[in-house]
């Protein structure tokens, strides 16, 4: 037993010296921008950002340059009307080009129009993928953070059940000594403690695990050693319901699947852009050399200038290929709307069941403070009883086991309360809006 105080007193030391203080905003913080979740969702975002410019929009016009040469070498025979034939051999003919040409698109019915707002669309479809990372990372941070935060108030209360324990062995072993008390009572008080002991030592190891748990979802050194803090402030009611009733226009699942209806709308008014003629003018400054044999009729030839001209297309049957598109676009379309209904219905679901899930968390965290006040005077009374030799080392080591319970159960209610609370501005859309300390 020696050797398990020495280890209780030495991790205690280790935990008694000063660390860092973990704030919740602070934890917030690093991890908006130091996860990796979010900072693959942002680049993803960026993406989206880079399709949605004009620079993709297909608006802007072409401009190209092209230039060549070509030289020939043959033997050639040549008959002219005047019925002379000349003949050379090894005949070089030597052409050179170049140019440049731009095309611009001036109507292809509405559909570059259509495609650049769908991409907008996407974008801030993109955006709501971001802002469903962070609250899905700020959920598993504050589980993380109050998971560190219940095993270091367990410690704590295991520490203090510990001490009562070890003084009670002392009480023991002293009354033995005076032959007040039996070594049954004695062997049973240092059973109590080395359970204690063991408990303690399994509290801390589970505390450890949990830090490099909340480490990891903060993107840092995993031996990173900090202590957070117990404190939970609730929400005022207030507040909640005007969450509450504005859940419609803020729940990020409800705003993704109206983006996506959009993107389909403009899709579906895409596809039908395709039965439109296209409209396209083109340009261009060239120029053209050419040296030739004695066979043709000029020996040379040189030319520059401009060109242009306008172009109208009009695909009047494309294998019914857009046909074929504008029919699975209007399917998409009512496949989104029916995933909308769908959806409104799950979240209205999950938010009844998470204000349920609030309310009776609440409940029960304000019970276990009684639960906590009661133990705590039962215990207290206990002690005293068995100073006076009243009651037995059994009905002491009762009540110490039921403080140690209700206080246990009581730092698990209050972080329980308090996630339960954060799940339900989650399903509000609120959960980045309310301060969280």
């Amino acid at each position: 037993m020696n050797r398990v105080l020495s280890f209780l007193l030495i991790s205690a030391c280790t935990f008694g010296y000063a660390q860092e203080i973990l704030q919740p905003d602070e934890a917030m913080a690093i991890a908006l921008e130091n996860n990796f979740g979010i900072l693959v969702s942002k680049n993803d975002q960026a993406q989206a950002k880079n399709n949605a410019s004009l620079l993709n929009s297909r608006f802007l016009p072409t401009l190209s340059a092209t230039s060549g040469a070509n030289i020939a070498v043959d033997n050639q025979e040549a008959t002219f009307q005047d019925g002379q034939t000349r003949v050379i051999d090894g005949a070089e003919t030597t052409r050179y080009n170049a140019s440049i040409n731009m095309n611009v698109t001036l109507f292809d019915g509405m559909g570059r129009l259509y495609n650049y707002k769908r991409l907008k669309e996407q974008y801030e479809l993109s955006s709501l993928g971001v802002r469903q990372t962070i609250e899905q990372t700020v959920l598993q941070l504050f589980s993380a953070y109050y998971e560190v935060a219940r095993l270091e108030e367990g410690v704590r209360i295991l520490d203090q059940t510990f001490e009562n324990s070890k003084r009670r062995v002392e009480r023991a072993a002293k009354r033995f000594e005076f032959g007040s008390s039996t070594r049954l009572e004695l062997l049973n008080a240092k059973v109590d403690l080395n359970t204690d002991s063991i408990n303690l030592i399994q509290q801390r190891q589970s505390l450890t695990n949990a830090k490099r748990n909340l480490n990891v979802i903060l993107a840092r050194e995993l031996e990173t050693d900090f202590e957070v803090n117990p404190m939970v402030r609730f929400v005022d009611e207030e507040v909640l319901l005007k969450q509450r009733e504005a859940y419609a226009s803020k729940n990020v699942r409800l705003l993704q699947v109206r983006s996506n209806e959009k993107i389909n709308t403009l899709n579906l008014k895409s596809q039908r852009s395709t039965l439109y003629p296209t409209l396209s003018l083109s340009s261009g400054y060239g120029y053209n050399e050419g040296m030739f044999p004695a066979t043709g009729f000029l020996a040379s030839s040189q030319s520059t200038g401009l060109s242009a001209g306008l172009t109208l297309n009009w695909n009047l049957f494309g294998q019914g290929a857009q046909q074929v598109g504008i029919k699975n676009a209007k399917i998409a379309l009512a496949t989104t709307e029916l995933q909308e209904k769908q959806i409104e219905q799950e979240v209205l679901r999950d938010l009844l069941n998470a204000e349920g899930a609030y309310r009776n968390a609440i409940e029960v965290y304000r019970l276990q403070q009684d639960n906590i006040l009661t133990a705590t005077d039962n215990f207290e009374r206990s002690k005293n009883q068995f100073d006076l030799g009243q009651i037995t080392s059994i009905e002491l080591r009762q009540a110490q086991i039921n403080l140690l319970n209700a206080e246990l159960s009581g730092v698990q209610a209050k972080f329980t309360a308090k996630l339960a609370e954060l799940e339900y501005l989650n399903q509000c859309g609120a959960l980045l809006d309310v301060s969280l300390n």
